[in-house]
């Protein structure tokens, strides 16, 4: 019996351009302004074309969203991906604006489909989510490679959700935290990892994980471990440095 052939790795197309959105509420989440700076050294150094807006009500979560993909699918030149970072307060699958009304997140993830935006079409769209999901706190826990085989599909079509990836601060149903002086624990170790490693995002992603399960926020005294949540539907690997 001859031995299977390793999996060829097939790259998203990093030659076009990078764009980002970071839609950020500060009112009452002290730290922001430093994720934000942190934000900002990590698209420059990524090339990102990067785009902030300050203290969206919960409708222009939405007006924002669907210009960045009105501007994209208007541009004439290539684009190779695109990011979309929120931050919060929120519960889950909800973020609240800066007028205490809720967006939900949904329609957010929507607005960049494959079916929605033809810019990023078969392209790689990363949703970053800082925000709470719940009001859950965990204290953590004591504790003492498969290969998956590829078909290719001889159709010239693809599925609505592929090419996208959400990273959540904390899972479902937990509080993510965020700290007054030095910004949240998840933008400051994303930032980390995505500017001083290289890697697939994937694989940085799993560091970004391993560093925050090592970490210890205390909140009203009390250790808390909170961890990112990883959804994927990327098809290649991509490599941003």
């Amino acid at each position: 019996m001859s031995n299977p052939q390793p999996l060829k790795e097939e790259r998203y197309d990093m030659s076009g351009a990078r764009l980002a959105l970071t839609l950020c509420v500060t009112k009452a989440r002290e730290g922001s302004e430093e994720d934000l700076a942190a934000l900002k050294r990590m698209f420059h150094q990524l090339k990102f074309e990067s785009t902030v807006k300050k203290d969206p009500t919960a409708e222009q979560f939405q007006e924002e969203l669907d210009k960045f993909q009105r501007d994209m699918d208007a541009r004439e030149d290539f684009i190779s991906c695109a990011f979309v970072v929120l931050m919060a307060h929120g519960q889950e699958g909800l973020l609240k604006g800066e007028d205490g009304k809720m967006v939900k997140l949904e329609n957010l993830f929507n607005v960049l489909n494959n079916k929605n935006c033809r810019a990023l079409r078969a392209k790689p769209k990363v949703y970053i989510v800082q925000a709470c999901r719940g009001e859950r706190k965990d204290s953590g826990e004591v504790v003492g490679g498969d290969s998956i085989a590829m078909i290719k599909d001889k159709t010239q079509t693809i599925p609505t959700y592929t090419d996208t990836l959400h990273v959540y601060s904390t899972v479902e149903g937990y509080l993510a935290y965020r700290n007054e002086e030095k910004g949240s624990c998840f933008i400051q170790t994303l930032v980390k990892v995505l500017t001083e490693k290289k890697g697939s995002i994937l694989e940085l992603l799993t560091e970004v994980t391993r560093l925050m399960a090592e970490a210890e926020v205390i909140q009203e005294g009390k250790a808390r471990k909170v961890n990112p949540e990883i959804e994927s539907t990327l098809r290649k690997q991509l490599y941003l440095q």
